[in-house]
């Protein structure tokens, strides 16, 4: 056992005791991160509000057998502008709901970590809408490996003739390969996710209308099906 310096974006909390709390940050270099705040939840705690969700900050750990203990942190970035509108927070719970999900302790999470520090400045900066978190799930899958294709068969890598889409199959079938279960998606959907899976995560924003709910509906099926996860932060968006 032994102090270690480390960082990461807070991911979620939940008491421990009388008034510790366990915090989950993501690491870039250790991944999923469990650690004890201790009397985080008293009035006067000397965390103050430096491990709330969303924070990037910058830890010293006291590692131990299960769990390591916090002596130590401080602030690198909050995300202030993003706590200002409901919206944000929103898309910015539904990210850190689905890095969460993905994440594994002790291994080295640098994409997912950058994907998610990208999300939060985004939204930080103004951007958000449907189309946004959109980008950032399609973005996710490809950083665990599940990227869905769309811009050839899913199944035989031909680009004619994609009319359906396999949540079960990876993405666009065409008539050939066509498989139980793979839904026709209206005209411009499959085209819209294809740019939105490619975007800059800083340039995506505006509401979008009912194609972007609709691809934020597709993109949110396929991620679940693939983590076997409901996201529970996409459903209070998408109401």
């Amino acid at each position: 056992m032994a102090l270690r310096n480390d960082q990461g974006i807070v991911l979620r909390g939940y008491p421990f005791g009388e008034a510790d709390k366990v915090v989950v940050v993501l690491s870039p270099n250790h991944g999923k991160v469990r650690a004890v705040a201790k009397g985080v939840r008293k009035t006067k705690s000397r965390f103050g509000g430096r491990l709330e969700p969303f924070n990037h900050v910058d830890l010293v750990l006291y590692e131990g057998r299960n769990l390591g203990t916090i002596t130590q942190v401080e602030l690198i970035e909050s995300f202030p502008r993003l706590r200002a509108r409901l919206d944000a927070v929103t898309a910015a719970s539904t990210m850190v709901e689905a890095a969460d999900v993905v994440a594994q302790e002790g291994e080295s999470s640098h994409r997912l970590f950058l994907l998610l520090q990208r999300g939060l400045r985004a939204l930080d900066g103004g951007a958000g809408g449907p189309d946004l978190v959109t980008s950032f799930l399609l973005k996710l899958a490809d950083v665990v490996g599940v990227a869905p294709a769309l811009a050839a068969c899913a199944s035989c890598g031909r680009s004619e003739g994609l009319g359906r889409f396999s949540f079960a199959g990876g993405g666009v079938v065409c008539d050939r390969c066509r498989v139980e279960g793979a839904v026709r998606l209206r005209p411009g959907i499959t085209e819209r996710l294809a740019v939105l899976a490619r975007a800059d995560l800083a340039e995506v924003g505006g509401d979008g209308g009912d194609l972007a709910a609709e691809a934020m509906g597709v993109a949110r099926r396929f991620v679940e099906y693939h983590l076997e996860r409901h996201l529970v932060s996409l459903g209070v968006l998408e109401t």
